[in-house]
C-alpha cells in the first residue's frame, strides 16, 4: 500500500486509532530508530507528480527563465512543458527609463528541458500571473533582446578585465593554469 504522506502529517496510527507502542508493547521497529518518511518523499521525480498539469516557472542554469504547463517528466526530472514562454529581463538602468526595468515574453510552444539544467522550479500563482513583475514594464521583444545582448557583452568585457587584473597579481582563473601529468 502506498500512502501520500507529507512532512507535516501526524504520526501513523495503529489499529483503532491508537499509536503503536501505547498499549505497553513497543512498536514493531523497537525504539532504536525514529520514524522515517517513505523514500519517495525525497525523490525529485515523485515531487513532480504534484506539479503535473500546473503552470510552472523554471530558472535554468544558463540564466533563461521559462514558464509553461508541466505535461510530462521522467525519473531524471527531464520536463516537457506546453505553452512555454521565455521571459527576458533587462534590469533598471539599461532602458529608456533608468528607474524601471524591461521584460518581454517569447513564445516557445512545447519545450523539453533536461533535468540537470533546472536550477529552480516553482508553481505560478494564477491570480498574479497576468501582473507585470514589480519594477518592470512590458516592452517589444526586439528592444529587450538588443538591450540584454548589449548588457551581456558589457558584463563579458568587465569579467575579462577582472581576470586580467587578477592574473597580473598572481591569481589564475579557471582553465588558465598548466596541466601537470
Amino acid at each position: 500500500m502506498m500512502e501520500n504522506l507529507s512532512i507535516s502529517d501526524p504520526p501513523l496510527q495503529g489499529p483503532g486509532g491508537i499509536p503503536p507502542g501505547v498499549l505497553g508493547r513497543p512498536p514493531p521497529q523497537a525504539q532504536a530508530q525514529p520514524q522515517q518518511l517513505p523514500a519517495q518523499m525525497f525523490t525529485t521525480a515523485a515531487q513532480l507528480l504534484d506539479l503535473t498539469d500546473k503552470k510552472l516557472m523554471l530558472a535554468l542554469r544558463d540564466g533563461r527563465k521559462l514558464t509553461g504547463i508541466l505535461r510530462s517528466w521522467d525519473q531524471f526530472a527531464n520536463l516537457v512543458l506546453q505553452s512555454t514562454r521565455e521571459r527576458i529581463f533587462v534590469p533598471p538602468g539599461s532602458g529608456p527609463d533608468p528607474s524601471r526595468g524591461l521584460y518581454a515574453d517569447i513564445d516557445k510552444g512545447i519545450f523539453l528541458v533536461r533535468g540537470e539544467n533546472v536550477l529552480l522550479l516553482g508553481e505560478i500563482d494564477l491570480d498574479k500571473d497576468d501582473d507585470p513583475p514589480p519594477g518592470y514594464d512590458l516592452a517589444e521583444v526586439e528592444l529587450v533582446q538588443s538591450l540584454a545582448k548589449a548588457r551581456k557583452a558589457e558584463e563579458k568585457l568587465k569579467e575579462k578585465s577582472k581576470v586580467r587584473k587578477l592574473a597580473a597579481i598572481g591569481f589564475e582563473g579557471e582553465s588558465q593554469g598548466e596541466v601537470l601529468l
